[in-house]
């Protein structure tokens, strides 16, 4: 777990950033100005944060019978995008809590942080929608990004 203050936000620190993916920017991406419409920012840090939450096959980190909801995002539009180009998307963990942990990004393009974000994701046992403890395995798998 990260302990040091500026580990546990996201930021614009290139550095700070253990996992990364990168997303085509289409040119329907963009809107009437010209530049990235702001729900793509979302879309993209989805792409982040599924990178390491489903694995190639599509099944998830969190194991059978457990689901994902995210309860809360916050993001900072820090430079506006512009059509065409790659944004790459960092990803970390800045906190894990028992059922519940919390994921740092950020979108580069061109080697400038563009926009940071924060999520909180709730662990859910599938058939009751309720919280759920964190498993090992998702354990092992937040640890590493954090």
């Amino acid at each position: 777990m990260p302990s040091d203050s500026k580990n546990t936000v996201a930021d614009s620190n290139r550095e700070s950033y253990k996992l990364w993916t990168e997303v085509n920017i289409r040119y329907g991406d963009t809107d009437r100005q010209g530049h990235l419409n702001n729900a793509v920012y979302c879309t993209f840090f989805e792409s982040g944060r599924c990178a390491f939450l489903f694995n190639e096959q599509g099944d998830s980190a969190a194991g059978e019978g457990k689901n994902f909801v995210i309860v809360k995002l916050t993001l900072d539009y820090l430079v506006e995008i512009n059509f065409p180009g790659v944004v790459e998307v960092g990803t970390r963990i800045l906190k894990i809590g028992k059922s519940s942990f919390t994921v740092g990004q950020a979108l580069f393009k061109d080697g400038v942080c563009c926009s940071t974000a924060e999520s909180i994701i709730v662990q859910l046992d599938a058939s009751t929608k309720r919280s759920s403890p964190i498993t090992d395995q998702l354990m092992a798998r937040l640890k590493e990004l954090s």
